[in-house]
Order: C-alpha cells, then sequence, then structure tokens
C-alpha cells in the first residue's frame, strides 16, 4: 500500500520544470559506467564525421562515447574518474614513426650538445659534465652539428685532447652518421693511419700525415662504439624508465623504433610484466647489409610470433640504403654541388636489396628504409614497386624513412604505390647547419625539394612524422611548429624555407596522429578520437588550432591517457 503514493510522488517530481535529475539517473541505469570521463573540453578527434566534440567516455582501456557534455554525462557512476577539462584542447595520442628508444633513454644521462654555438661551448660543457661525473670512465654524448666546425664542417680530435688526454671521449654527432674521437678513444680502439676503412664508413684523415683526425663516418664508428663499455641490465631499465616517461610527459603513447631495440625485446617484455610499459612500442628488426640471411628470417619470424599486440609488436623490419648529405654519404644522382667528386654511394648492391625487399614483402613484413639522398629514394621506390609486381601485393604500406631530398619524378610514385612518406619536421629547422651545410651541399635545385611532405601529400600520397630520437628531442610539438612554418622558432628565414612545403596545423597533427596510425597499420585500433578505439589520449594547454603557430613549440601535456590509463598528469601550481 506504501509504494502507491511514491511512485505518484516520483512522477511528480519529475514533471517539475527544471528537475531532470531521476530521468538522469533513469538514463544512466542503462549505461555501464565509465571508468574516466573527459568532459568541458574542445576534442579534435580526427574522425570526419564528428571532427569535434566536448567530452569523452572511457572504460575498459577503449574509448567508449564521444559527444556533447550532456551525452557523456550519462556514463558517470560510482568510481568514475571525472576529468573537468576546462576548455583545454584534447587530442589523440601521438605517435612518433621514427625512433631510436633505448639510444635515447640512455642519452639522457650523457652530456648533450644540442645547440652549442661554437666550439668553445662544446668544450664548457664537456668540462661540465666531466666535474659532475668524476667517476665516468668513458666522456660520452651526443648533439654536434657541422656548422659547429665551420668552415671544414668536421670536428679534430685535438679539441678534445686539449682538454681531456688521459681520458677516452666519443661524441656522437647530432645525425647519428659521423662521430668525434679524441686520441685516447682512438688509441682503445687500435685506430691508426694504418687501419683500413671498414665497408660503408670512413676514417676521416689528415691529407698530408694521414693520421686520424678523430672523425669517423658511417660504419667507421662501429670500431670506437665496440670497445666503449656496455651498460648492464639494470642500467637499460633504468634509462628505459626515464625515457617512456619523459615520451609521455611529450603526449606520446606509441612510438615505432627503427633500430637498436630489438635486441631488447626481453626487457620491453619485463617492464609491462611489471605493468611499467605505458608507452606502445612497434619494433623493426634492423637488416644489415650485404644480404639477408636464413637466421635474420629466422630472428624477425620467431620475433612476431612471439610479440605481436597492440603494446610490443615486430612486424617490421628497416633498412639503410644511404648516409646523409652533410658528410657526402647520402646517394645522389648527380654530384653534389660542393664537391662534384663525390655523388655518395648505396649501402646495398641494388639486386640483393630489390630481393631482400621481395622476400619480406611477401612475407608480410612491413619494410622501412632509410633513404635520405634522391638516388637513396629511387632506389627505395624501385625496389617496392619491383616486389609488388613480382607478389602481387596490394596495400603493404612499406616506408622510406627521412626523404631529404627527392627527384620531381618520384614524388607521385608514393601515392601510385602505396608507399608511406615517414619523415621529421624537426630535421628540416633552417639552422645554420641545414642551410649553410647542406643546401650548399646540394645546391638550390635539390635543396628546392626539401623535406617535400606537402607535395607528397599533394600528388595523394601518405605521410607520417616522427623525431629521429635522440638525432633531435622526441618533444613533437617543435615539430608541429617546424612542419607549420618551416622556419626557426625566431622566425627565420623571414619568408620560410621552401614555404611550399607547410603544412596546415591540422595537417600536421594528423602526420602524428591518424597519419601515423595508417602507417603503422593501425588506423582501425587508434590515430582518432572515434568509439570502439584504444583509449590514447591528451590534453595540453593550449588551443595550437587558435594560437601563434610560434607557440606551438611551447605546449606542455597535461594529461596523458594509455589503454585507458592516467599515465602522466602534469603537477599545477
Amino acid at each position: 500500500m506504501k509504494l502507491r503514493p511514491l511512485l505518484t510522488a516520483l512522477a511528480l517530481f519529475v514533471a517539475v520544470p527544471g528537475v531532470t535529475w531521476p530521468l538522469f539517473a533513469q538514463q544512466s541505469a542503462r549505461l555501464a559506467p565509465a571508468d574516466i570521463l573527459i568532459v568541458h573540453a574542445k576534442v579534435y578527434t580526427l574522425d570526419p564525421a564528428k571532427p569535434w566534440a566536448q567530452a569523452v567516455a572511457i572504460r575498459k582501456g577503449k574509448i567508449e562515447a564521444v559527444g556533447r557534455d550532456e551525452e557523456i554525462e550519462l556514463y558517470r557512476g560510482i568510481g568514475t574518474k571525472y576529468v573537468d577539462a576546462g576548455g583545454k584542447l584534447v587530442l589523440p595520442g601521438f605517435t612518433d614513426c621514427h625512433i631510436h628508444f633505448l639510444e635515447g633513454s640512455l642519452g639522457l644521462s650523457q652530456v648533450n650538445l644540442e645547440g652549442a654555438r661554437n666550439l668553445a661551448e662544446i668544450q664548457q660543457r664537456l668540462r661540465a659534465y666531466a666535474k659532475e661525473h668524476p667517476d665516468e670512465p668513458w666522456i660520452l654524448g651526443r648533439g654536434w652539428d657541422y656548422a659547429m666546425f665551420a668552415p671544414e664542417f668536421l670536428p679534430d680530435k685535438k679539441f678534445l685532447d686539449e682538454i681531456f688526454a688521459g681520458k677516452p671521449v666519443f661524441l656522437k654527432g647530432y645525425d647519428g652518421h659521423t662521430t668525434w674521437a679524441n686520441s685516447k678513444a682512438l688509441a682503445l680502439a687500435g685506430i691508426d693511419k694504418n687501419t683500413p676503412d671498414p665497408a660503408n664508413g670512413q676514417i676521416v684523415r689528415d691529407p698530408q700525415t694521414g693520421e686520424p683526425t678523430g672523425a669517423l663516418k658511417e660504419s667507421a664508428s662501429d670500431l670506437v662504439e665496440k670497445t666503449v663499455p656496455k651498460p648492464d641490465h639494470v642500467a637499460k631499465l633504468g634509462a628505459l624508465r626515464a625515457g617512456i616517461k619523459w615520451a609521455n610527459q611529450n603526449g606520446l603513447t606509441r612510438v615505432h623504433s627503427a633500430g637498436g631495440d630489438f635486441e631488447e625485446l626481453a626487457t620491453y617484455e619485463e617492464l609491462r610484466q611489471e605493468n611499467q610499459l605505458t608507452l606502445r612500442f612497434t619494433i623493426a628488426y634492423f637488416q644489415d647489409p650485404p644480404e639477408l640471411r636464413k637466421q635474420d628470417l629466422d630472428a624477425m619470424e620467431a620475433a612476431r610470433k612471439k610479440y605481436h599486440d597492440a603494446w610490443i609488436d615486430t612486424n617490421a623490419v628497416k633498412f639503410m640504403v644511404d648516409g646523409v648529405v652533410e658528410s657526402h654519404t647520402a646517394s645522389l644522382l648527380a654530384p653534389y654541388s660542393d664537391d662534384p667528386s663525390k655523388t655518395g654511394r648505396l649501402f646495398w648492391d641494388p639486386e640483393k636489396y630489390d630481393g631482400a625487399v621481395t622476400e619480406l614483402d611477401k612475407r608480410g613484413f612491413q619494410i622501412f628504409t632509410h633513404a635520405i639522398g634522391d638516388k637513396g629514394v629511387r632506389t627505395a621506390l624501385d625496389a617496392y614497386e619491383f616486389a609488388g609486381k613480382r607478389n602481387h601485393t596490394k596495400n603493404h604500406r612499406n616506408r622510406i624513412e627521412h626523404i631529404e631530398t627527392i627527384a620531381a619524378e618520384d614524388i607521385p610514385r608514393f601515392a601510385k604505390l602505396g608507399v608511406i612518406a615517414s619523415m621529421q619536421p624537426l630535421h628540416s629547422k633552417p639552422d645554420d647547419d641545414t642551410l649553410n651545410v647542406w643546401a650548399r651541399n646540394l645546391g638550390p635545385d635539390r635543396a628546392s625539394r626539401a623535406w617535400s611532405w606537402n607535395s607528397i601529400r599533394e600528388a595523394g600520397g601518405h605521410y607520417a612524422f616522427g623525431s629521429d630520437w635522440p638525432i633531435v628531442t622526441l618533444n613533437p610539438w617543435i615539430g608541429i611548429q617546424t612542419a607549420v612554418t618551416r622556419q626557426t622558432k625566431e622566425g627565420k628565414p623571414k619568408e620560410g624555407f621552401v614555404p611550399s612545403q607547410r603544412l596546415t596545423v591540422a595537417q600536421a597533427v594528423e602526420g602524428y596522429t591518424l597519419g601515423a596510425a595508417y602507417a603503422g597499420r593501425r588506423e582501425k585500433y587508434e590515430g582518432s578520437i572515434q568509439e570502439s578505439k584504444l583509449a590514447d589520449l591528451i590534453m595540453v594547454d593550449r588551443n595550437i588550432f587558435e594560437i601563434n603557430p610560434h607557440g606551438i613549440a611551447d605546449t606542455k601535456v597535461v594529461l596523458t591517457i594509455v589503454g585507458g590509463k592516467i599515465v602522466y598528469e602534469r603537477e599545477t601550481d
């Protein structure tokens, strides 16, 4: 008898204007409560059917719903983490499509020479590092660029011997293709004027005496590298934890490793088993020249069988067909402008490279090929075309990494062949190294097609962005600013460096999100904020679509969610 008056009272209460919570509760009961709700946001979804939204519901590691605040509030329940974005911008999690993660992570504890203006500043940083790390047996670091040593553009051991006569010093250039060693390091490696150049490498020598100068190009660096003390397992774990934390702080939710991490798959798996893997990894096997061997195939197949999920995926193989422009090791179709005696060279015999690509393509592996010079790019395109015809394969999305310059007639081949242009925006930053070394070596015509991502896009090709960390920082916001402005942070050059290649902010963001997911064959699961996709999202402190693009580099991530879990939350003042 008491139930009827109660129902009548509830019905009357529902009918009161402006009071709707019982209906709200009734509707909510039909929906499983979300683990996380983000509301009052500006959500850029990259879903063409619904590019902008206000709120997102996340449940069991996936995106449950995207829409207006009042729609998503229906998913709020007991235990739901409620995030009021306060109007901040929410984006899909970013993917770095070209990275060397362990190397970059280990480098966080080494001397950093990035941004040094001259030799004196390099020496000052080295002295300061040595004072802070007196027990280190070697001084290791990276980040110097060729313009720091103008007009020669290559370093000399004498500048290191002046301050470190008895301790070995080994410093990688910013691009990783040339290293700088002092006399002690050379001696420990057994390098003298009688040491022959290794395959695909050069020991730079004094033209009068034949003595090594301390500069080592390409594979010659390995002669010293193998004598450097290797970090133990504990050191690697610590470095990777620091690297993953920094990646999450910068908004990265997945990275594509292009070398140096395949050998550490068990280490990454250990982090996953300890619930410390808050970054997704696509890890490529590095295929050394001169040929594809049975042991290579066995290693690839065994890894792919074991690691093939959303956290660790190994269905990729990395090749290098040439070097870099600054040291004349990138392979060109015509001679270098500053030195007509050089055209660079291919690291692979084209026939063997074609054969290796064809075999791997047949097996379904995705292929990444480092190619910087226009001949290197053409060689990779030719191999992919050959493999596609031989195997009758489609949509394998094989990739070319870097593409610093390209013949005009090869630009439309990316769309025709379905090849992904995997590029690194910050590499095109028009600093002294780019304008005074890179552009000088190539000459005006080839430099006019510098990092032609917009031309490839306009021709119908797919592009994806990354960093090549530790070559440059993994911070993607500096990359977006560079892709949009084609200028330095100071706005130079005034007209922009090859301004025809500028992208809109939306196009640059796509290179790190949906374009990156497409490049990794994961666009069905990642890259946009849509129902049923993985809940990998970030929130940032400014709306990069509305501000002056020269302020994009200062963007700070305030929240990173990976797999439906908050893995980074910026402390507020």
